[in-house]
């Protein structure tokens, strides 16, 4: 076995192969840039190699650095993680030519798969199913224009060497594509070094279902069952569970033969990923059809080794030094169910923009890589497992993806395991930077995510005016109008009890007017609670200044994270924030002389939504603007946002010049 490997990758990834290789006894030698040296894989690694600045393109990208990095060390292997240069066959080669051995596929496979154009054409020629689309990549938008109409709308544009959502757009009709395809070339070439763009149909209605590959250099490739991963957001996924409600035993069976088929066709080995359009509107589930393969570990594998017990990078290792799988076909199971959630740097209450910054406070359900002995750390802790790369007090770059964590949970069903992710992702605590908890929570408690009914499309069907929070019943309101009223009345004899205030003999108040979701509720701690007059049976226990509060009100249990504000707190518990108004019942009536502070208008200014750098200006200062136009577009963490005009106005004044780095709420252009 391999003495020493080096891990091509940064955060997250790179903690998960170290603790893989680790618990082998293989050595680890991790590479980092400038924003990365404080990094927790930097910590867990044996060695640690500086690479340079943080842009990627000028350190995790430049193959000569990774592998005079592993020659220095002596690192006899690599395993380049997801992303970066994971599927880039000249590193591959490189690797090859210094004796050192790359985890991952072989170079003429990750050729044939690599190139989403080239593999389409491979999987026609071996029987497989293949969306509608141009053979070749589009030159220019004149073309691309041409190719659309000719296929029929929607259609999706895609970098050809794109993933993880990046270097995708969907297009409805004409304006679309004069949109969108120069973006997405612009993206494919910033994030992967390749320009190319093609397009094909968009599958109305679709499952976005996938099939794990496992293989050896021995001739034996096995399928690890699927993945569903149809809840994404702008082509990336959020929510990933293994397996899928919509897969039958016979439908599995024929997609794993049919992906094992293809995976063999171009002598496929280690762990790969073939990623399955499936129609939704089939109930036969025969219609599905090849979108790419992904020749590399991906994200969302943790829900696959959760089910089938197998540790995947394990795997990786062991086929990269030669052994042969100890496993077959017939030995792969389903136990359970899992679930898993990405948490992103990003705010969902404001169009999910992308959040950068320091993080104030990061407390995870359960430590990152803790291990349940009887599960070999493939389930977590109780079925919670965290899959991280950052820390408290460290920072989320602009320079990188905007995942925080990975939040895995396991149950014998469906229902446990998304039960799970609620009370997990309510006991989650981020201050610091926008994250999107709440949302992956309402995704969790949605009717139509519990009944199995998912397609690509849901977060746009669900969610078509954004995301305001999960919706919640006048019961749970009542609840947690409970809770409140029984912290206020603990902060208020806490403040009795502070030496030299108010006399012993003094009591705080019993009763309360507490206001939130629009309904006043009245709260009573005498000689039993009552919220309106009715019993109520509160379990908890709070000391001023906890930030996180376990009740039970009856028989439901609750996670509330808890923020004093100046007239009660803010409370925060399954996937919404609740500002809560708490007065003491003599004082409330006196609200109603309060004089409204009215916000100020700021719909004349463009303010900069996110931290980011001003990658295009498109109006100068006298030009007539209408309502939908884009202005400007702001580039953050890889990602191209375009920022539009609300109104009909006249350009007044012009703030910002494009290619300088802006900060969130700065001002870009003003109209008149």
């Amino acid at each position: 076995m391999f003495k020493k490997i080096l891990i091509a990758n940064r955060g997250e990834i790179a903690c998960r192969i170290i603790k893989t290789a680790r618990r082998m006894g293989i050595q680890t030698v991790a590479v980092y840039s400038d924003a990365d040296a404080r990094a927790p894989f930097v910590q867990m690694a044996d060695e640690a190699v500086h690479i340079g600045p943080s842009p990627a393109a000028q350190s995790y990208l430049i193959a000569e650095k990774i592998i005079a990095a592993a020659k220095q060390t002596g690192a006899e292997a690599v395993h380049p993680g997801y992303g970066f240069l994971s599927e880039r066959t000249s590193f591959a080669e490189a690797l090859a030519a210094e004796g050192i051995a790359f985890i991952g596929p072989p170079v003429g496979a990750i050729a044939a798969m690599g190139d989403k154009i080239e593999s389409k054409k491979l999987a026609k020629a071996a029987g497989v199913n293949v969306v509608p689309g141009s053979p070749e990549a589009i030159a220019d938008t004149t073309e691309a224009l041409i190719v659309s109409r000719e296929i029929g709308y929607p259609v999706m544009m895609k970098a050809s060497a794109g993933g993880g959502g990046k270097g995708m757009r969907l297009a409805y009709n004409d304006k679309d594509v004069e949109e969108g395809f120069e973006a997405t070339q612009r993206e494919g070439l910033n994030s992967f070094g390749d320009e190319r763009v093609f397009i094909e149909k968009f599958i109305l209605n679709p499952r976005h279902i996938e099939i794990q590959i496992l293989g050896d250099q021995h001739g034996t490739i096995l399928y690890l069952n699927e993945r569903e991963c149809s809840i994404q957001r702008r082509h990336q996924k959020v929510v990933e569970e293994a397996p899928s409600p919509f897969v039958t035993p016979k439908m599995r069976k024929a997609m794993g033969e049919q992906c094992v088929a293809l995976a063999r066709a171009v002598g496929y080995y280690s762990a790969g990923t073939v990623e399955l359009i499936v129609s939704g509107a089939d109930p036969t589930g025969e219609s599905f059809y090849f979108l790419e393969m992904n020749t590399r570990l991906q994200v969302e594998h943790p829900v696959t080794e959760a089910i089938t017990g197998i540790d995947l990078v394990e795997q990786m290792i062991r086929v990269a030094y030669g052994e042969k799988l100890a496993t077959t076909q017939a030995d792969i199971g389903i136990d359970g169910w899992a679930i898993e959630n990405r948490v992103y740097a990003e705010d969902p209450y404001r169009g999910f923009l992308p959040s950068t910054g320091r993080l104030v406070r990061y407390v995870p359900p359960v430590p990152g890589w803790e291990d349940d002995a009887a599960a070999n750390g493939r389930r977590g802790v109780d079925g919670i497992r965290v899959d991280d790369g950052v820390y408290e007090g460290g920072e989320v770059s602009m320079f990188y993806d905007p995942m925080i964590a990975k939040l895995v949970t396991w149950g014998a069903t469906r229902d446990e395991a998304a039960d799970k992710q609620i009370a997990a992702l309510d006991a989650f605590e981020i201050e610091g930077v926008a994250h999107n908890i709440d949302f992956v929570s309402a995704i969790m408690q949605h009717p139509r995510f519990r009944s199995g009914e998912l397609t690509t499309g849901f977060i746009a069907e669900e969610y078509p005016d954004g995301f305001h929070g999960a919706a919640t019943s006048d019961e749970v309101l009542g609840h947690l109008a409970a809770v409140a009223g029984f912290v206020a009345t603990a902060r208020a004899d806490r403040a009795r009890q502070v030496d030299g205030q108010l006399a012993d003999e003094l009591e705080p108040p019993y009763d309360w007017s507490v206001t939130l979701g629009g309904k006043t509720f009245a709260v009573s701690l005498n000689e039993e609670m009552t919220v309106d007059g009715e019993p109520v049976d509160l379990a908890m226990e709070y000391t001023p200044g906890d930030r996180l509060i376990e009740a039970e009100v009856g028989d439901v249990a609750y996670g509330i994270k808890l923020t004093p504000t100046r007239s009660g707190f803010k409370m925060t518990t399954r996937g919404a924030i609740h500002q809560v108004q708490v007065l003491p019942a003599l004082v409330a009536p006196l609200t109603r002389h309060m004089i409204e502070k009215i916000p100020p208008d700021l719909s004349r200014f463009l303010i900069c939504p996110m931290p980011g750098l001003l990658a295009s200006l498109n109006v100068k200062v006298g030009d007539k603007v209408e309502a939908g136009q884009p202005l400007a577009v702001i580039e953050a963490m890889k990602m191209e946002n375009i920022l539009r005009a609300e109104k009909s106005a006249t350009v007044k004044a012009v703030n910002a010049k494009q290619g300088e780095s802006l900060a969130v709420d700065a001002v870009i252009l003003e109209l008149e």
